[in-house]
């Protein structure tokens, strides 16, 4: 792969073709690449103009918009740092994002200003509010900056955190350049596809693609965020050639009620991570889409393994530039058909892995060995080459003398009709280690019934899998990528007891 270096390149582009779109939103707005550089470098003015230098931290908290746009684009070409910060996020989250990467300066929408305001860390050069969601005038004094290089920082993106406080991942424009490249192999782009973000940019799955029109000749199509009920509709209008899937986004669609455009969108493929096994024939029959998954992190450049040839519940095989090894709790390679480990993910292209997590040397060297950098997910080889993924390592539960794995309990319990999501936790138990505690969002418009639910799930689950209590809730905590913090899930909440969950076990 030739790393090209993305600010370079971009500069380049709107010199060459200024006309060229490289975006629309939702609403029928066009951003060409001049309109979209001159942007960048307005923003590059309006940030040095309140004391932001290269090198500088900026927390962007802001949702997706053209402005959004020109923002990051300008961060990444003048070196400035990129610190994405989930516009949800409040209290002991946001604080131990603005004090981990010491934040120069915050940039929000402006009904964020009161959050970020009230935060106890405070940037040390204050907040800016993006008072227009539309791209900033041209500056009317260029400013003067030294093009980012390949090598150099481009973000520190917060991983998921879904057992504690988030980390941050020193990304570098190298990376983001790969993670682009990998958008490229997974979805089998063409001259001419039109991508649909509905992902927020502060997520990586959504940085990727932003920079992709720099790379190829594709069109993006810029939503605020995701809305089932305009998905199709959105997607159609703007002719669409791909979506991006990410956790349980299929079976929420799946779950909408029949539409005349569920098989006229002109979408061809849609790409991402976390299609479960039991909605992936059932989404391709009904809109008439390809399933391509893939599978990575942050850390190794967001995507390093793809399935395209439609092998359903695998996760494919590395790409060109990547290797990946699945290892026991001892070192040894697992082969096909010799059981779980850990992935263990190695690249030939220098820089394609991160270097570290900003002021966390020990969770660095945890990452970071000598064999390679440990994903902390487990995994699996099949007879036919292929990668399966089975969650992450410690995201199971000693029940009744078996481990259970959450992502399996989880994709069973997403089938049924009225849950549109599920966690499983494990919780003491009585007698022996652990039961299974399984929290469940209602499908909007339901009211499920905790027994039934159990039924339902009594011949899908073996006996050491069922529930043996069953809690709702309104909402789950989430990361950026739709993951549920399952640390953050209550305590001590209201829950349904199955009865006679005790029963005899031979191991």
């Amino acid at each position: 792969m030739n790393i090209q270096g993305l600010a370079k390149s971009f500069i380049q582009q709107a010199d060459r073709t200024p006309d060229r779109v490289f975006a629309r939103t939702t609403e029928g707005t066009e951003i060409s690449f001049r309109q979209l550089s001159d942007a960048a470098d307005a923003m590059i003015a309006w940030l040095a103009d309140h004391g932001v230098r290269p090198g500088d931290t900026v927390a962007v908290m802001t949702r997706n918009s053209p402005a959004s746009l020109a923002l990051i684009h300008g961060l990444l070409r003048a070196g400035m740092v990129w610190v994405p910060v989930n516009p949800a996020l409040v209290g002991d989250g946001l604080v131990h994002a603005i004090r981990l990467v010491d934040a120069a300066i915050a940039v929000c929408d402006p009904e964020l200003e009161a959050t970020l305001a009230a935060c106890e860390a405070q940037p040390r050069e204050g907040i800016l509010v993006l008072h227009s969601r539309e791209l900033p005038r041209t500056p009317a004094v260029r400013p003067r900056y030294e093009v980012a290089g390949p090598m150099g920082i481009a973000a520190i993106m917060f991983t998921s955190g879904t057992t504690g406080p988030a980390k941050g991942v020193l990304v570098t424009q190298t990376m983001l350049e790969i993670a682009a490249r990998g958008v490229e192999e997974v979805g089998n782009l063409q001259d001419g596809d039109n991508l649909f973000m509905w992902e927020p940019f502060y997520h990586v799955g959504g940085a990727q693609v932003l920079v992709l029109p720099i790379l190829r000749n594709v069109t993006l199509t810029i939503a605020e965020k995701f809305s089932a009920s305009q998905f199709w509709q959105q997607v159609s209008t703007a002719r669409c050639t791909h979506i991006h899937h990410l956790g349980g986004i299929p079976q929420i669609l799946l779950k909408q009620p029949p539409f005349e455009l569920d098989r006229s969108h002109g979408v061809r493929v849609a790409w991402g991570g976390g299609c479960p096994a039991s909605a992936w024939r059932d989404f391709e029959d009904r809109f008439g889409i390809t399933i391509k998954e893939c599978y990575g992190q942050t850390e190794a450049s967001s995507i390093s393994c793809a399935n395209v040839e439609g092998v359903v519940g695998a996760i494919g095989r590395p790409l060109p530039w990547f290797d990946i090894q699945v290892k026991d709790d001892t070192g040894r390679i697992l082969g096909p058909g010799e059981g779980r480990g850990e992935l263990v993910i190695t690249s030939t292209i220098e820089g394609a892995i991160f270097a570290g997590y900003h002021k966390a040397p020990e969770a660095t060297a945890k990452a970071l060995q000598p064999d390679g950098f440990h994903t902390g997910d487990t995994g699996s080889w099949g007879e036919d080459g292929m990668l399966r993924f089975h969650g992450r390592v410690g995201d199971s539960v000693r029940c009744m003398g078996e481990n259970v794995s959450a992502h399996e309990v989880e994709s069973v319990a997403n089938r049924h009709p009225q849950i549109e999501e599920s966690a499983m936790v494990g919780v003491p138990a009585e007698i022996g280690e652990y039961d299974i505690q399984l929290f469940v969002r209602p499908t909007p418009g339901t009211k499920p019934d905790a027994e039934e639910i159990s039924r339902w799930l009594s011949d899908k689950l073996a006996p050491y899998q069922q529930p043996r209590f069953i809690a709702f809730i309104d909402e789950f905590p989430k990361t950026p990528s739709q993951r549920i913090r399952k640390h953050l899930l209550p305590k001590s909440p209201e829950r349904w007891e199955r009865k006679n969950t005790r029963k005899a076990h031979t191991v």
